[in-house]
């Protein structure tokens, strides 16, 4: 996939209809009431409080969003039809790259994004039994250790091995 441009976006329409599509293929767990209950806090109560990043795809149209506080990121969603394309990659490059953020939470119940997040370094520091709303979903703390971080991890593993 070609580098595409990552803009600021406040398209609290067009990025709500990307989730709604994303959850939707990928949130088998949530139920239909769930999904509108947080689809109806998405516009009004998450994406005001965050930095919106999105990303257009060939055809010029919205393909994923990321949503960065100052200590972590809080939302990473890719269009099903873009899912697999990169795009929700370089959107995850770009935040520990360009904004030095190394913590993510997910979904218990959704592997497929905790199998994203550890092909980019990224492992379970913790855990919550509900999320953020109180709702019985669990969540995963996940961090990529920095650079340093991770070679001394890495020297101390070995030394313990002997």
């Amino acid at each position: 996939m070609k580098t595409c441009i990552i803009t600021r976006c406040c398209d609290y329409e067009a990025l709500t209809a990307i989730w709604l599509a994303s959850v939707k293929a990928t949130h088998d767990f949530l139920t239909a009431e769930d999904i509108e209950f947080y689809r109806k806090k998405l516009p009004h109560d998450y994406m005001p409080c965050v930095e919106l990043y999105a990303i257009k795809d060939g055809s010029g149209e919205w393909a994923a969003f990321i949503g960065l506080s100052n200590e972590m990121i809080e939302m990473l969603f890719v269009h099903p039809d873009s899912m697999g394309k990169g795009y929700g990659s370089q959107l995850l490059r770009f935040a520990v790259k360009e904004k030095g953020l190394r913590k993510v939470d997910v979904n218990e119940q959704n592997p497929l994004a905790l199998k994203f997040y550890a092909s980019h370094g990224f492992t379970v520091v913790g855990r919550d039994a509900t999320d953020g709303e109180g709702m019985a979903y669990p969540i995963l703390h996940l961090e990529k250790p920095n650079e340093q971080t991770a070679k001394k991890l890495k020297s101390t593993s070995g030394a313990a091995c002997k």
